[in-house]
C-alpha cells in the first residue's frame, strides 16, 4: 500500500521542474528572458531564487558600468551636478534636525540619507558611488586606467559644482533658520578642526559604506528593499561620525560664503584627506575584496567571449595613446589577423546593412583599383542605453548570429568585384569612437564612411568625442552623405593640399571605373585673378592625372556659393578638408556642413592624416 503522503491526486499543483517541463519552447525562452535584468545580468539567484551569487552581482555591475564609464562628457556631469545638488538637500535637513535637537547624535541624523536616496534611486553620478562599477571594469582590463580617471574627475567636478549651487543657496538665501544656520556654521568647521589623518580614517569607513551600498544594491530585486539599504547604511556616516567627500564639500563651501574659513584651508585640511579616504576605502576595502571573491569565469556571461577580450598592459596604462581605452561589449573583429602591410584595407563602418549598399559599393570601386586589396565591412550596433541589451553567452551569440544572417547581402555586393571580404560586428554604447578604435585596430588604409542623422556617429552625438576629433586620424578618411548616390558626374573645388590629393584619387579611380566625367573648380578672389587662378588649375589638373576634366574659375571669392552654383549641374561634390579638419568641421556650424545640407548632389568629404595639432585643427591655424 502506497504511503498517502507520497500519492498526488490530478488537482495537485504540478512542480517547477514538472511545470517547465510542460512548457512550450516559446514560453520557456519568454520565462528565461523575464529572469534576466534589462540591463542584462541575471535578474533573480541560480541557485536560491531570490538570491546572488557574487559573480552574479559582478554580472549585474558590469551591465551598469559599460554605459557608465562610456558615457559622454557632458551628460556625466550634469548627472553628477544633479547628485551634488541633492547632497544640499542632505545639508540642509542634517543642519535643520542638529539645532533643533541641540545635537542629539540619533535624533539629527535621521533625514541625513535623504539626498542619497534620490541619487541612488535617480541614478544621479555620484563620485563614491563610482568607486566600483568603473573601477570593476579597469580591473578586468576593459576600461583603462586614463578612461578611469576622465570617469571620476568629471563626475568629482559636476558634484563639487551642483554642492557649490547647494552652499551658495543656503548661505544666502535665507533658507536655514538660525539655530540651523549656526548648526551648519559648526558641521562646516568641525572638520577642518579634526586631524587630518583622522579624517582620513573616517573617510575611508565611509567609502567602505558607500561602496559596499552599491555592491548589496545590485543584489536587490525590489525598490523598497533598495530604499532601506541606502537609508540604513547613509544613517551610519553621522551617527559613526563618519565624513563623506561630497558633503563634505558642500559643509565647507557654506562656511567658506560666509566669510569664515579660507577655502585653501577647507580644501587641503577638510576635503582632500575625506577625498583620499572615501576613493581608497571604496576601491581597497570593497571592490578590490569583492573582486577576488568572485571566480575566474566571472565575465563569461556578462560580455562576449568573456575574459578572454582584454586590453593589452599598455593599452590599460595609457588608454587612446597607445591604442584602445575601452573594449566593445561585443567586437567580432578583435582576433583578425593583421597583415604585413601588403594589402590594402578599406574599412565601412554600418549601422543597417539592409540599407547601405551603395557605400559598400563605393568602396569596392576604390579598392579594386589596388592590388591585394580587401574590404572589411564592420556593423557596428549602438547600445543607446544600458536597459536596451540584455547581456548573456546566449543573447551575444543571437546578436552575433543575426549581425551575420544581415551582412550577407553586403559580402555579396563584395564577391562581385576582384577584393577580399572581411566582415565583422561591433556592440558597443560610444559607436563614433569604434569607428576610429577599429580603423586603427585593422590599420585601415582608407575608411568610408556614411554620414546623416539616421547614422548613430552623424545623430549630433560626436560633441561629446572631441578628443577623437582632435587627434591624428588614423588613416584616409571618406565621408559619403548619400542622396542617391551617383558617380557620373564629379565636382571637385580644389584650392591644393594633401586631402584635394585625396579627392584627386578618388575622382581619378572613379573616371577610370565608371566613365565620370570630372568638372574642377578653383575660386579666386577678383576678376584680376582669373589667370593665375587657371594656370594653378591646369597645373594641378596635369599633376593629379585629371588632364581631360573641365575647368572653371569662379571670381566670385565666396567658396561656399561657388561650390553650391557648380553642384546643381553635377551628381557628386567632392571636397577635400581644409586646414582645420573634416571631422572636426562635421560636428560644427562649417562650409562642408553648408553646403551638404544645400546642394541636391551627394557629397563626399575627403581627409587625409596630417600632423595638425589640436589648435590647428579645432581653430584653422
Amino acid at each position: 500500500m502506497s504511503n498517502p503522503d507520497q500519492e498526488r491526486t490530478d488537482h495537485d499543483p504540478p512542480n517547477q521542474e514538472q511545470q517547465r517541463a510542460r512548457e512550450p519552447p516559446e514560453q520557456e525562452q519568454v520565462r528565461e528572458a523575464v529572469e534576466r535584468s534589462r540591463s542584462g545580468a541575471p535578474a533573480v539567484g541560480a541557485v536560491v531564487r531570490d538570491r546572488f551569487s557574487a559573480d552574479e552581482v559582478f554580472q549585474r555591475i558590469v551591465a551598469a558600468a559599460d554605459e557608465e564609464v562610456t558615457s559622454g562628457s557632458r551628460e556625466l556631469f550634469f548627472s553628477g551636478i544633479a547628485a551634488g545638488f541633492a547632497i544640499s538637500i542632505t545639508v540642509l535637513l542634517y543642519a535643520s534636525l542638529y539645532g533643533s535637537t541641540d545635537g542629539h547624535p540619533i535624533l539629527s541624523a535621521l533625514l541625513y540619507p535623504l539626498g542619497f536616496v534620490y541619487i541612488i534611486i535617480g541614478g544621479y553620478q555620484l563620485y563614491t558611488e563610482n568607486t566600483l562599477p568603473p573601477v570593476a571594469l579597469t580591473l578586468e582590463r576593459i576600461a583603462s586606467l586614463p578612461a578611469l580617471l576622465r570617469h571620476w574627475s568629471i563626475v568629482l567636478a559636476g558634484n563639487f559644482t551642483g554642492g557649490l549651487i547647494g552652499a551658495a543657496v543656503l548661505a544666502w538665501g535665507g533658507v536655514f533658520s538660525p539655530e540651523a544656520a549656526e548648526a551648519a556654521m559648526h558641521l562646516g568647521t568641525h572638520g577642518p578642526e579634526t586631524p587630518w589623518w583622522d579624517l582620513f580614517f573616517k573617510a575611508a569607513f565611509a567609502g567602505l559604506i558607500v561602496a559596499g551600498v552599491v555592491w548589496v544594491e545590485y543584489s536587490a530585486r525590489e525598490t523598497i528593499a533598495r530604499i532601506v539599504i541606502v537609508y540604513m547604511a547613509f544613517l551610519a556616516i553621522p551617527i559613526g561620525n563618519l565624513f563623506h567627500v561630497v558633503t563634505s564639500f558642500t559643509e565647507m563651501a557654506y562656511v567658506v560664503f560666509l566669510g569664515q574659513l579660507d577655502p585653501l584651508v577647507g580644501l587641503t585640511q577638510f576635503v582632500l584627506p575625506v577625498l583620499l579616504g572615501n576613493t581608497i576605502g571604496g576601491i581597497l576595502l570593497v571592490t578590490v575584496v569583492n573582486y577576488f571573491q568572485t571566480s575566474e569565469r566571472r565575465l563569461e556571461s556578462a560580455r562576449f567571449e568573456g575574459n578572454e577580450r582584454q586590453l593589452s598592459m599598455r593599452e590599460w596604462l595609457f588608454g587612446g595613446y597607445a591604442g584602445r581605452s575601452y573594449v566593445p561589449l561585443i567586437d567580432t573583429a578583435e582576433s583578425t589577423a593583421v597583415d604585413n602591410g601588403e594589402t590594402y584595407r578599406v574599412l565601412v563602418p554600418i549601422s543597417n546593412p539592409r540599407t547601405e549598399s551603395r557605400i559598400v559599393d563605393l568602396a569596392c570601386t576604390l579598392a579594386n583599383n589596388h592590388e591585394n586589396a580587401v574590404v572589411h565591412a564592420v556593423h557596428i550596433v549602438q547600445v543607446p542605453e544600458r536597459r536596451s541589451m540584455r547581456y548573456g553567452s546566449g543573447r551575444n551569440q543571437r546578436i552575433v548570429s543575426e549581425s551575420e544572417k544581415q551582412m550577407k547581402g553586403i559580402r555579396e555586393t563584395v564577391s562581385s568585384y576582384d577584393i577580399g571580404c572581411e566582415t565583422s560586428t561591433v556592440v558597443s554604447h560610444r559607436s563614433f569612437e569604434d569607428v576610429f578604435d577599429t580603423a586603427e585596430r585593422e590599420r585601415a588604409d582608407l575608411v568610408v564612411l556614411g554620414w546623416g542623422d539616421d547614422l548613430p556617429w552623424g545623430a549630433g552625438r560626436a560633441e561629446g568625442r572631441i578628443s577623437k576629433l582632435t587627434s591624428n586620424l588614423p588613416s584616409d578618411f571618406l565621408v559619403l552623405k548619400d542622396r542617391e548616390l551617383d558617380t557620373s558626374r564629379i565636382l571637385l573645388p580644389t584650392a591644393g593640399g594633401p586631402d584635394s590629393d585625396l579627392s584627386a584619387e578618388v575622382a581619378r579611380t572613379l573616371e577610370q571605373a565608371d566613365g565620370s566625367s570630372i568638372s574642377l573648380l578653383h575660386v579666386v578672389d577678383d576678376a584680376e585673378e582669373r589667370a593665375d587662378g587657371r594656370a594653378f588649375l591646369a597645373n594641378w589638373a596635369a599633376e593629379h592625372g585629371l588632364e581631360n576634366a573641365d575647368l572653371t574659375i569662379d571670381d566670385s571669392g565666396d567658396v561656399e556659393g561657388a561650390i553650391c552654383r557648380e553642384a546643381a549641374d553635377n551628381s557628386l561634390v567632392i571636397i577635400g578638408a581644409t586646414e582645420s579638419g573634416l571631422l572636426s568641421r562635421l560636428v560644427s556650424d562649417s562650409l562642408h556642413m553648408d553646403v551638404v545640407n544645400e546642394v541636391d548632389s551627394s557629397v563626399l568629404l575627403a581627409e587625409r592624416p596630417s600632423k595638425r595639432n589640436v589648435v590647428r585643427r579645432l581653430l584653422g591655424r
